[in-house]
C-alpha cells in the first residue's frame, strides 16, 4: 500500500502519517516522486483502515499495490524512471552502449579497447576486475589494480565505468572506482549482497539469474530498492534452457515484459545471451527493436587471444558495424543511439 502526500504537504505533515503508521505495527519506506512524499507501507495490511489514513492531515490518497514487487512496479510509478549519471541518461530517448572486455587484462589492452568504443558511440566501459568464474582455475580478475585501470580510462575517454562487485565487502572498493556496480547472475539472490548495494545507493545494474522468472529477477530490485536505492537497471542476459548450440537463449520477452510491469530501465547482454560473436549483432538490434535502453557488448581489440569469453566477443570493427545498424533500428522505433 502506498499513501500520496500532497506537494505542498510539509515534512511534519509527513513525519506525522508515518508515525500514526508505525503505531499501527507497520514499517514505512518514503521516497520523493515529482516532488510529492510517497510512504510505502510495509508489514501485515490486513484490516489497515485505509479510510482512517486517507483522512489524515496533508494525504492526497492511499493507493493500494498488488504486485509483490512493490517499489518496482507500475503501481508504484507509472512513468519512466531515466538514470541520470553525469551526462548519460539510461531510460530515456536514448539507447546506450555499454562496451569492453570480459575482463581486465591490464592498462594497454583496456585503454585500446577504451578509445576505440568511445569513437563509435559508447556511453560506458565495462570491464570485469572482479570475475566469477565456474571453474576455480580460470582467470579470476586483477582485482583493484583492474580497478585503478578503469579509473585511468575513465579520466582519458570520459566513459562511465560499470563493473561487478562479488560480495558486500568489496561494496565500498569497488564504489571508489566505478560509476556503476554490476551485480552479475549467479549474484541476483545474494541477498546480503542486494542489501549492501540498496545501502550504497549507487547505481546498479542487477543481472536476471540464469534461471529466474521474472518475478524472481524484479523481487531481487526489490531489494535494492527498499533499502532508497532507486537507482537500479534490470540486464536480461540470456536464462538457461535445454537449447545447447547457444550459450543461454535470451528471453527477448522479458524486455517488454519487464517494461509492462516495472518502471525500470531494462539493459541487454547479447554477449552472454548468446555466446557467440557471431550471433551478437542481430540479437542486439532485436533487443533495441523490442525496447531495449541499453545494450551490454563484450568487446576487444584482439578477442582471438582475450584471457575470457573471446568466443562472444566482437572486435572494434564488428562492434562499429553493430553500432551503425543498431543505429537504424533505433531510429525505426522513434529513438537514438
Amino acid at each position: 500500500m502506498l499513501i500520496v502526500m500532497k506537494r505542498e504537504a510539509s515534512k511534519e505533515d509527513a513525519d506525522y502519517v508515518i508515525k500514526r503508521v508505525n503505531s499501527l505495527g507497520l514499517t514505512t519506506h518514503v521516497s520523493d516522486q515529482d516532488g510529492k512524499t510517497l510512504i510505502g507501507l510495509q508489514g501485515d495490511l490486513h484490516g489497515l483502515p485505509v479510510q482512517a489514513l486517507s483522512g489524515l492531515r496533508g494525504v492526497e490518497r492511499v493507493q493500494p499495490l498488488n504486485r509483490p514487487f512493490r517499489l518496482a512496479s507500475r503501481e508504484f510509478k507509472d512513468s519512466d524512471t531515466v538514470l541520470s549519471i553525469d551526462d548519460v541518461a539510461i531510460g530515456g530517448a536514448t539507447v546506450v552502449a555499454m562496451a569492453g572486455p570480459c575482463s581486465v587484462e591490464g592498462r594497454e589492452p583496456l585503454l585500446k579497447t577504451a578509445r576505440a568504443v568511445k569513437e563509435v558511440g559508447a556511453s560506458m566501459l565495462r570491464g570485469g576486475a572482479f570475475k566469477p568464474r565456474t571453474s576455480p582455475y580460470s582467470w579470476q580478475g586483477l582485482a583493484e589494480e583492474g580497478l585503478q585501470i578503469l579509473a585511468e580510462a575513465r579520466e582519458e575517454t570520459g566513459l562511465l565505468i560499470v563493473t561487478e562487485v562479488m560480495s558486500p565487502d568489496q561494496v565500498p572498493l569497488v564504489s571508489e572506482y566505478a560509476d556503476v556496480l554490476q551485480l552479475g547472475t549467479r549474484n541476483m539472490q545474494n541477498y546480503p549482497l542486494l542489501h549492501a548495494v540498496g545501502e550504497s545507493n549507487m547505481p546498479v545494474l542487477l543481472k536476471r539469474g540464469m534461471m529466474s522468472t521474472i518475478k524472481e529477477f524484479l523481487l531481487s530490485a526489490e531489494y535494492i530498492l527498499s533499502h532508497g536505492n532507486q537507482n537500479v537497471l534490470l540486464c536480461e542476459r540470456g536464462i538457461r534452457t535445454f537449447e545447447s548450440y547457444t550459450r543461454n537463449t535470451l528471453d527477448i520477452n522479458a524486455v517488454p515484459a519487464l517494461k509492462e510491469l516495472s518502471h525500470l530501465p531494462v539493459i541487454v547482454d547479447p554477449s552472454h545471451a548468446t555466446g557467440k560473436a557471431s550471433l551478437v549483432k542481430a540479437v542486439s538490434k532485436a533487443a533495441v527493436a523490442a525496447g531495449a535502453d541499453g545494450l551490454l557488448i563484450e568487446v576487444h581489440a584482439d578477442p582471438d587471444n582475450a584471457w575470457s569469453d573471446g568466443f562472444q566477443t566482437l572486435d572494434i570493427g564488428q562492434f562499429g558495424e553493430l553500432m551503425k545498424e543498431a543505429r537504424l533500428v533505433a531510429h525505426a522505433v522513434g529513438r537514438s543511439m
